[in-house]
């Protein structure tokens, strides 16, 4: 999914120095971003004061929306770099193109992984023919410097494992969670993991105390560590945790998200992840006068024009002067 912000302001991301060392209960309120014609978008990461969580810099929840008259998600052709997009939905169907070649209708509960390494651009569209309702979650996740400039590549995983407790299904999206594995390349130690709880449910889930984690709610009533988590919210957790109690009021979907805090300081702009603000500059330089990022085909309609890179003093290491 594309950040389609006209004014998209320069990020700097990462580093320690963001990182809560400790067990904390900070919970994140959206903004709300317009994507396309019928869809808005609650964005929970970047967010004021909270950056990144682990390797996880990009956070948007969408839905559920009735688009049963609607085109749904409608977002043309548009570049990436230095990160993995991490598409996943609850109800809906989003297709997938991308300039590798890649043509692939995402389902629920089925991983969609795009890993655009040195450079690739993709869309992402309801299908014409589409279920009524549309509701999901769209990440993305930083590559460590050792990794991003790999070869862009796809990959869509239907069958995931899980994690299972009573009242508690854990679909392992990405990374590893009490034993589980994703199939997903992952380059840093991360999980992202989709949580179903039944009404009445109260368990606890083994962490990592190593990693730093926040939970997303998708649907339903749930307090995590005795805080509500209202749909479309975010609660960060921080670290030094070896369990996480859950307990549902109600049918509830959450998402766990964590890593290893990511230790080197990036620069997010649009939809570029680099490490300095010439990098960015050449990236949006690059896609709208060179072929760097491919072309993808199929797709009917007009691809995304990048916005101009506001005018900033970025040191070597991405830090704001």
């Amino acid at each position: 999914m594309s950040n389609l912000d006209r004014q998209a302001a320069v990020q700097v991301c990462g580093g320690r120095g963001f990182v809560v060392a400790e067990p904390v209960r900070e919970l994140l309120s959206p903004r709300h971003v317009q994507l396309g014609e019928s869809t808005e978008v609650r964005r929970l990461l970047p967010n004021l004061g909270r950056r990144m969580v682990g390797a996880w810099a990009f956070v948007d929840h969408y839905g559920p929306d009735d688009i049963a008259d609607e085109p749904g998600m409608q977002v043309p052709p548009h570049p990436h770099m230095g990160l993995q997009t991490v598409s996943w939905l609850h109800q809906g169907e989003v297709l997938h193109r991308d300039s590798t070649g890649s043509l692939q209708t995402i389902r629920p509960r089925e991983l969609g992984l795009m890993t655009s390494g040195r450079a690739i651009s993709h869309s992402e569209e309801s299908p014409r023919s589409h279920a009524r309702y549309l509701h999901g979650a769209q990440l993305w996740v930083a590559l460590p410097d050792a990794h991003r400039h790999v070869e862009p590549h796809f990959q869509h995983h239907a069958d995931l494992p899980h994690v299972t407790a009573p009242g508690l299904t854990a679909t392992v999206i990405l990374g590893s969670l009490d034993g589980a594995t994703s199939p997903g390349t992952a380059y840093t130690p991360i999980v992202g993991a989709d949580l179903a709880l039944a009404a009445g449910t109260e368990t606890r889930l083994p962490l990592d105390p190593d990693f730093e984690y926040a939970v997303l709610a998708m649907s339903g009533e749930a307090h995590v560590d005795d805080v509500p988590v209202l749909p479309g919210s975010m609660l960060y957790l921080g670290c030094g945790r070896t369990e996480l109690p859950l307990r549902a009021s109600s049918d509830a979907g959450l998402m766990l998200l964590g890593g290893e805090p990511f230790e080197e300081e990036i620069v997010m702009w649009w939809n570029f992840v680099g490490r300095t603000d010439e990098e960015i500059r050449k990236a949006r330089d690059d896609w709208m006068a060179s072929d760097r990022f491919g072309e993808v085909k199929g797709y009917d309609g007009d691809r995304l024009d990048a916005p101009e890179v506001p005018p900033t003093q970025l040191k070597a290491r991405g830090r704001v002067r």
